[in-house]
Order: structure tokens, then C-alpha cells, then sequence
């Protein structure tokens, strides 16, 4: 997890010239159709703003506060080729687990192994799986974040044929030494007003070369009409509050402006819900859907006690999945779960002590898990 600070990148400061950058309207359904696919005033009372109607099957699946599993791809292990029929049932097992929504095309979902076309595949199959299994108004994210603002935008219109909900945006990082103050700011504006589907902003410093968004920039960019909520995986509870309290962000409790304030780690669910976040998008969700769910209905029901023991399994459980990757987690699904398989080249296959390791670390969160 990235250290706990609300810097922007080196690259410059972001918030120091927000006045001077004006958000627009989304587009008109000319352009791409956000206009008319989704109307969300900012920061408006109706929770119905997070709402938005597939082209593709006409069904509104809003975004309500809870545990997201950013979900994991999976491959044949002698060919690598996408091996679907597990994304499906892994789909499935989740959805009856009681999450909110999935993610696919995330850190855990390999995005940056897969092409344009496999990323269909990967959504299309997870939204076929939940249609199948009776999850018909489960909402799905799919990540979309890019190097351009054109294919960032391409991979919005993508995930919408696909059966995608909504779009989860990382900032562009390559050419993060020529950025201008407000180069991310523009960016998120220009995939926002482009996209058929609302977005989230991802803030995850370690995926973008420590390109760290603040407080007051992610509050900016949520009034554009077509960004309705936020990841925070840089772990900063601090920003998460401001952001919240400045969105008036959806918590389980109350509706809110429907904006979603949702950290991006489960190591930190409570402190997320204490400080006025709507929910996690955490990837340790994929091996512990049940006890990451139970976390916040402990909350809810005001339990704080339990909610706390509970935490601190969950956290270190968590932990084991920050220490060893998408390796560690494929790792502790196949053995405790049956599946699981391996990670794309160059990424390593386990040894046989890395898995032992991998089983130790996991140990007390599944023991749980299975117990619920």
C-alpha cells in the first residue's frame, strides 16, 4: 500500500489551478451518448443519479454502498489462454456471497496482460454469468484507464457493449514528467464528457508512478456529471473523509448525493465507514467475499466490538494479499478454493514454498471465511 499522504505527484501540483479549469456538461448524445444515457446533477439529493441504463439490455443498476470485488482473470495453466469458465463461476460465488458489485479489468483482472478484445470477453462473460445465476441488476465496473485520453475513452465505449456499468479510470502516468499542473484535471474531464457510461477516478500512486491525486482535485472532478465516485487505494483515510464530507458521498446508512467514496483496500474498511466512505473496492474480496461483507454489516448493525475483531482478521488477511500480489491470491484460491491457476508471463509461478507460505498467510481469513 502506498504511504499515507495527500501530495500530488512531482509532477506538480494539481489543485493549483482548479479555478481556472471550468468542467463542463457531459456531451451531447451526438458524441457519445453520455448526455442522454445518464443525467446526475452534482452532488443532487436523488439516489437514482448513480443510475444508468444499459444500451445493451435497457436495465439500471445503480451503485449502492457495500464490498466491490475488483475480480480476478483466470487462464488455462498450460496455454494461458483466458479460461472462462472459470471467470464465471468465480463471478457467480461472489455475487452469492453478498457483495454490491464486481470490477473486472482491474490490478487482480491482469488488464494490463489482456487485449481489447479479451477485456470484452472477460466483462461480457461476467455480466452473461450474473445474468444466468439471477444477479441481473448486480452493477459491474470495468477498468478502463489508458495511456491516451483516446483509448481511455475507446475502452468506456468497449465496456459498455461488453455489459458494463460503469468505468474505473487510472491517470495516465508514462509521460507524467511533461504533465502541466492541470493536464490530469483536463484528462479526466475529456473521458468523462467522452464516455457512454459514468466513471470513478482510481487513485492508486503505486500503479502510475506515484502520481498521488489530492483532496481537492477528486472534489473538482466530482461535479462533472459523469464522474460518480471514487477508489482511493493510496490508503489515506484523511482525504477519504474530505472527499466524503464534500460529495456528501452515499454511506450504508444514508443515500447522500449518491456519489461513491470507496476505499481501495479492505485493510481499512471500517476506518472507511467511520470516516463517511460509501464501501471498499478491495481485491482480498476474492478470496474472502463473505467476511469482507460481514465486516460491514457488523458496522451497520452496530457491533463495533465484533466489527473490530473482525477487522484486525481481515486486515491481516489482507495483508498476505498485499505481500504476495495477484500471485499470492491466485495462489490461496487454488489451494483452499479449488481455482485459481497462475498469473501471465512474466509474472512467476509459486514454489512449492512460496505456496506453503501463501496457504499460512491466508490461513485465519479463510478459516473464517468457510465459517460464515
Amino acid at each position: 500500500m502506498s504511504p499515507h499522504n495527500d501530495a500530488p505527484s512531482p509532477a506538480g501540483n494539481y489543485s493549483q489551478r482548479l479555478s481556472n479549469l471550468t468542467l463542463g456538461p457531459p456531451p451531447s448524445p451526438g458524441h457519445s451518448g453520455a448526455g442522454s444515457l445518464y443525467s446526475h446533477s452534482p452532488y443532487s439529493d436523488s439516489f437514482e443519479s448513480t443510475s444508468v441504463s444499459s444500451v445493451e439490455d435497457n436495465v439500471s443498476r445503480p451503485l449502492t454502498p457495500g464490498v466491490y470485488t475488483p475480480t480476478v482473470a483466470f487462464f488455462h495453466k498450460d496455454t494461458e489462454d483466458l479460461d472462462l469458465a472459470t471467470v464465471a463461476k468465480h463471478a457467480v460465488r461472489l455475487a452469492e456471497a453478498g457483495v454490491a458489485g464486481l470490477t473486472t479489468q482491474g490490478s487482480n483482472g491482469e488488464a494490463v496482460h489482456l487485449t481489447h478484445n479479451e477485456r470484452r470477453q472477460v466483462t461480457l462473460t461476467t455480466r452473461r454469468a450474473l445474468d444466468d445465476a439471477g444477479f441481473p441488476h448486480m452493477p459491474l465496473i470495468v477498468g478502463c484507464g489508458a495511456q491516451s485520453t483516446r483509448e481511455s475513452i475507446e475502452l468506456c465505449h468497449e465496456a459498455l457493449h461488453a455489459g458494463g456499468d460503469y468505468a474505473l479510470v487510472l491517470p495516465p502516468s508514462y509521460y507524467k514528467p511533461m504533465f502541466k499542473a492541470d493536464s490530469l484535471l483536463e484528462f479526466f474531464h475529456d473521458v468523462a464528457s467522452g464516455s457512454p457510461i459514468p466513471i470513478l477516478i482510481y487513485n492508486y500512486p503505486g500503479a502510475v508512478s506515484g502520481i498521488d491525486l489530492d483532496s481537492d482535485t477528486i472534489i473538482k472532478l466530482a461535479k462533472h456529471p459523469n464522474i460518480v465516485g471514487c477508489k482511493l487505494t493510496c490508503g489515506n483515510t484523511g482525504k477519504l473523509n474530505r472527499i466524503a464530507a464534500a460529495t456528501r458521498a452515499s454511506t450504508p446508512s444514508e443515500i447522500g448525493s449518491g456519489f461513491m467514496c470507496l476505499g481501495g483496500s479492505a485493510d481499512f474498511t471500517l476506518q472507511t465507514l467511520i470516516g463517511g466512505g460509501s464501501g471498499t473496492i478491495g481485491g482480498l474480496a476474492n478470496v474472502a467475499p463473505k467476511a469482507c461483507v460481514k465486516l460491514i454489516n457488523l458496522y451497520m448493525s452496530g457491533n463495533i466490538k465484533e466489527a473490530k475483531k473482525m477487522q484486525a482478521v481481515v486486515a491481516r488477511g489482507d495483508w498476505a494479499a498485499i505481500f504476495g500480489g495477484i500471485v499470492g491470491t491466485k495462489s490461496a484460491l487454488e489451494t483452499y478454493f479449488g481455482y485459481g491457476g497462475y498469473g501471465r508471463k512474466p509474472l512467476p509461478r509459486p514454489t512449492k514454498d512460496d505456496i506453503a507460505k501463501y496457504a499460512t498467510d491466508f490461513e485465519e481469513l479463510v478459516q473464517l471465511e468457510k465459517s460464515l
